[in-house]
């Protein structure tokens, strides 16, 4: 494995290498069956994540995005565009996840990707 794996995930790619080799597999081609950019994937991955309210999702997609490089407010604003469809409630505790990703780094933002 290549990549630093949170533990629940950690656990099953070691257990079962078959299924996580497949699983990411698929990870894989559903990211290049388009055309949208890295850094427009990372972007929608965080929605959907604050859509199913997944607090590790938000916090595993913050920090990646971070690492690439994606700007905090950008990130915050993800979050913001689910008030009108998620509700506010939603939004806020996206937007706290978020900051506690952002308050981690203690960077506060490093400018846009590219």
């Amino acid at each position: 494995m290549s990549e630093r794996l949170p533990g629940g995930a950690a656990k099953i790619a070691n257990r079962y290498p078959a299924v996580w080799k497949a699983y990411s597999g698929l990870g894989e081609a559903c990211a290049e069956a388009g055309p949208l950019s890295a850094r427009e994937r990372r972007l929608v991955k965080l929605a959907l994540a604050i859509g199913a309210a997944s607090e590790g999702a938000v916090h595993s997609h913050v920090r990646r995005g971070r690492e690439e490089r994606i700007e905090a407010d950008a990130l915050r604003q993800t979050a913001l565009l689910a008030i009108t469809t998620l509700g506010f409630p939603r939004a806020v505790a996206a937007l706290t996840w978020i900051e506690d990703i952002i308050e981690d780094t203690g960077v506060e933002d490093t400018g846009p990707a590219g």
